[in-house]
């Protein structure tokens, strides 16, 4: 990826009409790329918002905008709150002055710092009044933090109490765009009542909040779970964040089902413990004697230089390898939403890492009949589950199904049983399943043994046999389909071995 070099131009305002509308450009199922259009820009998504402390800088806003082209970054006003030093510039001037960044600003409102440090000190309206004070461009309301070992009753306490808070932090917040993030902790049922609630409202942006402490412990099947069962009860025109999320690996997945936004202060503080991002996990630079992957950061120099450096300088170097592989892998994320290939892609990625892998084959699989079925053969059985809740949530799956279209350009490649799990195909299947008819009662005659195009290959034979009462099938890699459709997709093209 090449980066930019010079000073690039400030953006420049939306149409005063359009503030705060999202447009959806491109679609790849459930995926989408979109457009936010704010007062200093038109966000571009799915993006990253780099997280930025204003006390602690490893690199400038300044920078993000002028080389790394980034549009939007999030910064958190009740450490800006907090400080009185820092305070007095943001209301003096404001707060694209104090970090020195013309792009889109975002700010969270304390809530991360709550289930950090305890309670925070401020009001639910009065952060609200203060960030829009500051000039930011989407402000946060104080929602309540639900921790993932915190009780039912808890968890729904904090739902309602968020909910509640919704109507007095908008009428507060004024023409001021506003976030209006979804709790629920790990209870599906109280996700999805946070989404039906706090949906009823007109936020701006909806963030799926208390996910930090889930991806931690990299419970990423709970996390596709929490994905589901939100976004498809929150309305398509409203872009969805990922609150906390900036870990590479898991863009695919999350981008595959509709998120739209992901920030992480993750580059900056990986880096300080000599951890390195990539699109397959974690790596530790004190094991390294190769780089995983060149970026502009590490060109020409080697682990054990960049080991050898004084800390604040080998920080920096790390985080800019980290914030340019995070950029790198939503780019990708992008192209293949253009492509018709996110489903793919995230496909690919579940082989990185087992806990990944985990949660996306639970996407993909059905519930166990009973607790009588063998769950320990393979890995998809393996991801079935048994009891009250079990596999995919139906209709959460149904929801991501629906969005697929099913003719698409260009061949199907195969990527072993994974394939057949690709919800366009799921789809293609369901749909040949339901809606097509045998015209013939007699014989059935199957072609099998040879790749496409079948037509050009034993057209002839079948030219001889039509007229007769036979129903010619071809057997393909993902099912028999009637010879009248053997030169559809997904069926006609597919990429594998013969």
């Amino acid at each position: 990826m090449k980066w930019l070099d010079g000073r690039r131009p400030d953006p420049k305002p939306c149409r005063e009409k359009d503030l705060g509308r999202f447009e959806i450009t491109i679609r790849d199922g459930q995926a989408r790329l979109g457009k936010l259009h704010t007062a200093h820009g038109v966000l571009e998504t799915p993006c990253l918002l780099p997280v930025i402390n204003p006390n602690i800088r490893t690199i400038e806003p300044r920078e993000m905008w002028d080389k790394y082209g980034i549009q939007a970054l999030i910064t958190n006003s009740y450490v800006i709150w907090k400080h009185d030093h820092l305070k007095e510039v943001a209301l003096e001037k404001n707060v694209h002055e104090l970090i020195d960044y013309p792009g889109i600003i975002m700010t969270d409102s304390g809530t991360f710092q709550s289930y950090i440090y305890g309670d925070v000190e401020v009001g639910v309206e009065e952060i609200v009044e203060f960030q829009k004070n500051i000039g930011v461009d989407i402000a946060t309301m104080l929602d309540v933090f639900s921790r993932p070992d915190m009780t039912y009753s808890q968890v729904e306490d904090a739902v309602d109490e968020t909910i509640k808070r919704a109507a007095p932090s908008l009428e507060t917040a004024g023409s001021t765009m506003l976030n209006g993030p979804i709790q629920g902790g790990i209870f599906p049922e109280l996700r999805a009542k946070s989404a039906i609630g706090m949906s009823k409202f007109d936020f701006t942006v909806h963030p799926i909040g208390g996910i930090v402490p889930i991806m931690e412990q990299q419970r990423y099947k709970d996390l596709a779970k929490i994905m589901l069962v939100c976004k498809s009860r929150l309305k398509p025109s409203k872009p969805v964040h990922m609150f906390g999320c900036g870990h590479p690996m898991l863009f695919p997945m999350l981008v595959a089902m509709g998120a739209d936004l992901f920030d992480s202060a993750a580059y900056a503080l990986f880096a300080r413990d000599g951890r390195l991002l990539t699109p397959w996990g974690t790596e530790k630079i004190a094991e390294m004697t190769e780089w995983p992957m060149i970026t502009p950061a590490i060109s020409g120099v080697t682990p054990a230089e960049v080991r050898a450096l004084p800390k604040s300088e080998r920080t920096e170097i790390l985080a800019r390898f980290n914030l340019e592989i995070t950029l790198q892998e939503l780019s990708r994320c992008r192209q293949a939403v253009r492509d018709g290939t996110i489903w793919r892609l995230a496909e690919r990625r579940s082989h990185e890492h087992s806990a990944l892998r985990e949660a996306f084959l639970w996407l993909v699989t059905n519930p166990a009949k009973s607790s009588m079925e063998p769950i320990i053969l393979d890995d998809i059985s393996a991801s079935k589950e048994i009891g009250e809740q079990k596999g995919r949530w139906e209709e959460n799956w149904e929801w991501l199904l629906n969005a697929q279209y099913t003719p698409r350009n260009g061949c199907e490649t195969w990527g072993g049983i994974d394939t057949h799990h690709r919800p366009h195909i799921v789809m293609a299947r369901r749909r040949l399943f339901t809606r097509w008819r045998s015209t013939s009662p007699g014989d059935v005659l199957v072609l099998h043994g040879a790749p496409a195009p079948w037509r050009t290959k034993v057209g002839d034979l079948i030219e001889r046999l039509v007229s007769q009462d036979i129903e010619i099938m071809v057997l393909t890699p993902l099912g028999l389909i009637p010879w009248s459709l053997e030169d559809l997709n997904p069926w006609a093209q597919i990429e594998g071995p013969d």
